[in-house]
């Protein structure tokens, strides 16, 4: 289960889940939701999507893949079509939904070589942020517009944060600074929506292709190193495991709403 006293179905939406993370949670809360349930998975490529369906046949949840860029309006109208249909779908078939989940997995690294003076061009800050917080922001609140709150439902919005939205990392003003911008974004909406639970989580030094690339292209001499020795000394952090750790967290529901959780923390 993934939180306390949630009486029927859930429906349940990750992005970024063709790979990595995503892909990590999408099977976990696949395994772990009530039969029923529908979780949308949306990303860039279709046929990991598809696999990652077929991967989770047999489980508590029908798995719905949508294949989309989420950086422009047409990717987010997509997913939330997708998940307006899952909801239709299940209150048809099983009733009302007792939870909405929402994992806000979908972001990019951004060029890692520069410093923040040599970023002259506004147009490639723009887009990076597109991608990395209107993005969220946006099909979150398009997402809770679409399932209102009604009594006894539970709404559940999480973002995968990072350390990098509280530390400053020398070369990496744009990851940073998206970061710190999208979890502050979700405290102002914890304040605001005292019935929705949010929650960011930062899952730790994850062993992905995304951590490859940080280690071949970051700018910073000193932080690279750091990066490849934390992979040479084999402290990177699987998937399965801080997936695990989020649902975990989900499940127990004790958490302040808008806090900051790290894989790490006790």
């Amino acid at each position: 289960s993934v939180g306390p006293g949630v009486q029927g179905t859930s429906v349940c939406i990750v992005t970024g889940a063709s790979r990595g993370l995503g892909r990590a949670l999408a099977l976990a809360l696949a395994a772990s939701l009530q039969p029923g349930s529908r979780l949308v998975v949306a990303g860039r490529c279709g046929e990991a999507l598809r696999e990652l369906r077929d991967e989770a046949a047999g489980s508590g949840a029908a798995v719905c893949p949508v294949q989309a860029d989420l950086s422009g309006d047409a990717g987010l109208r997509e997913v939330v079509r997708a998940a307006g249909d899952a909801g239709q779908q299940q209150q048809q078939q099983h009733g009302a939904p007792g939870r909405l989940i929402i994992i806000n997995n979908a972001g990019s690294l951004g060029d890692i070589s520069k410093r923040v003076v040599d970023f002259t061009q506004p147009a490639q800050v723009s887009s990076y942020m597109e991608l990395n917080f209107t993005s969220p922001m946006c099909l979150t609140a398009a997402l809770l517009q679409a399932f209102p709150r009604r009594e006894n439902f539970h709404r559940t919005v999480v973002n995968i944060s990072s350390l990098c939205a509280k530390e400053p990392f020398k070369t990496w003003s744009l990851y940073c600074a998206g970061k710190a911008a999208r979890e502050m974004m979700f405290r102002v909406l914890a304040a605001e929506e005292p019935d929705v639970r949010v929650l960011n989580y930062a899952p730790g030094p994850l062993d992905t292709s995304m951590h490859e690339q940080a280690r071949r292209e970051t700018g910073d001499p000193e932080l690279r190193q750091m990066l490849e020795d934390m992979h040479r000394q084999g402290r990177l952090v699987s998937c399965q495991e801080s997936a695990r750790k989020l649902l975990e967290i989900l499940a127990k529901d004790e958490f302040e709403s808008g806090a900051h959780i790290d894989y790490f923390d006790p």
